[in-house]
């Protein structure tokens, strides 16, 4: 790969990740505007490493505070549990349906539904449905009062995010919204869902790399898509969540539909 190469899809990945638009999407598409070879797995692994470490250390401290007091709850009953035990739990709850769906059926959506067809047609659809969301959602709860039916809701909702660009950020946002959470506890929720799904990730992602590890040639390139896409990641969640606070979805939907549309127009 050249130094081109790994700067835009390192920046395209921590840009996109974890904005409701798309990140895997955007991987499969500049390669093919750019006519670049398919970056590989240790790439992947690497920008994906690099945006699980940007989400850890943003919300480093409530990770914490969550992990305890959820740890620290198993032996009391429910009805006793503290908001941030509650929510850790839930988190906890909603990883199940995608962990499950990606065991059962990742390498099938991953290898037949990479086409740019699905991803536009995605893209625009999803991008509808986070439009009514917006729209037609309460608006009304903040994150510290996110309940089990909108972690069943969501977590439901993010194992849709295994097909090609539906973005999980995208569809767990949608479906946030449509339970009644306000626009930056969406994208919170979106955000802390991100830790232990990217875990599972990296950890069957490593096993394969470690299966055939990269050339010793790879490994600066690897450590530089690793940090652009952990910087640029960590800037974007503090911007979305600062946007959120006092505009809407649509510019998202937007670009969605755009994306969509223009994917279309190119491969038919």
């Amino acid at each position: 790969m050249s130094l081109l190469q790994i700067v835009v899809l390192a920046l395209v990945q921590g840009v996109t990740e974890f904005l409701p638009i798309s990140s895997s999407a955007h991987l499969i598409l500049v390669p093919h505007v750019f006519g670049w070879a398919d970056q590989g797995l240790h790439f992947d692994v690497a920008v994906n490493t690099g945006t699980l470490v940007a989400v850890i250390l943003y919300f480093r401290a409530e990770l914490v505070r969550v992990t305890r007091a959820g740890l620290g709850s198993i032996t009391r009953p429910p009805r006793t549990w503290s908001a941030e035990a509650r929510l850790g739990w839930i988190v906890a709850l909603a990883t199940i349906p995608v962990a499950v769906c990606g065991l059962l059926f990742y390498d099938a959506i991953s290898t037949t539904l990479r086409s740019p067809v699905v991803i536009a047609v995605d893209s625009i659809l999803f991008g509808l449905l986070l439009l009514w969301a917006d729209r037609v959602g309460a608006r009304r709860r903040d994150v510290g009062e996110v309940r089990w039916s909108d972690g069943v809701v969501v977590g439901l909702a993010q194992a849709l995010a295994l097909l090609p660009g539906t973005s999980r950020s995208g569809v767990t946002m949608t479906a946030g919204l449509a339970t009644g959470l306000d626009r930056p506890a969406s994208a919170h929720l979106s955000m802390l869902l991100a830790v232990p799904v990217g875990l599972l990730a990296a950890a069957k992602d490593l096993w394969e790399v470690a299966q055939a590890p990269p050339p010793g040639s790879e490994l600066a390139a690897m450590a530089l898509a690793a940090v652009l896409a952990a910087v640029s990641a960590y800037l974007v969640i503090g911007w979305l969540l600062r946007w959120l606070e006092r505009q809407t979805y649509t510019l998202f939907v937007v670009y969605r539909v755009l994306l969509g549309v223009l994917i279309l127009v190119l491969v038919l």
